[in-house]
């Protein structure tokens, strides 16, 4: 899938080079306004390449889903608490408790 994606990305990205190129190296030459569109073209397909490119396709895994085959879905299981700095409550409830419904975890308080 992400062989695909990527190839999309040059193709698109190669038409609008040529269109520019081609714009302003040979069709000026019979029509201005022509190569002003096809630049005008050309100015829009990066971003929509850029879409093309980072759409998330029905294979790939997103950041809360379980190993690739597992049908269960859901947070992946978490690990330990390895009692870093990063872990432990901020002192701001209503940051920690955001983090913590982010991490799957619901701690009272």
């Amino acid at each position: 899938m992400y062989a695909r994606r990527r190839r999309a990305y040059f193709l698109m990205m190669g038409g609008c080079l040529f269109l520019f190129v081609s714009a302003w190296a040979f069709v000026r030459l019979w029509s201005v306004p022509a190569a002003v569109a096809m630049c005008v073209a050309a100015m829009v397909i990066p971003p929509v390449a850029a879409v093309v490119a980072n759409r998330r396709g029905p294979e790939d895994r997103w950041w809360d889903e379980g190993p690739p085959g597992d049908r269960r879905g859901g947070p992946r299981p978490r690990a330990p608490r390895s009692g870093s700095p990063w872990e432990k409550p901020t002192g701001d409830p209503t940051s920690d408790a955001w983090w913590d419904e982010l991490d799957g975890r619901n701690r009272r308080r």
